[in-house]
């Protein structure tokens, strides 16, 4: 049960970030491109859970996946500030 509800988690974070990113390409507001940026970091940061929970439950990832979380709220927070100028 718990790979159908990564699964899921993941697959939502990738269409958000399709879904802003062609919605940027079509209008090209900028905090769309960060918006997309940071649900395609979050993404990547549902696939490295599915990863360390499911296939390597024996290696912890956790830090990798912090990082990536990072990452992507730092650029949708610097594309916030950078946006309000």
């Amino acid at each position: 049960m718990a790979a159908v509800i990564y699964g899921l988690c993941t697959l939502t974070a990738l269409l958000c970030a399709v879904l802003l990113l062609q919605a940027y390409r079509r209008s090209r507001y900028r905090l769309l491109l960060w918006s997309g940026l940071c649900f395609t970091g979050l993404t990547l940061n549902n696939l490295m859970l599915m990863l360390d929970k499911l296939v390597f439950p024996v290696v912890d990832l956790s830090l990798l996946r912090t990082s990536i979380a990072l990452v992507a709220m730092a650029v949708l927070l610097y594309g916030l500030i950078w946006e309000a100028e």
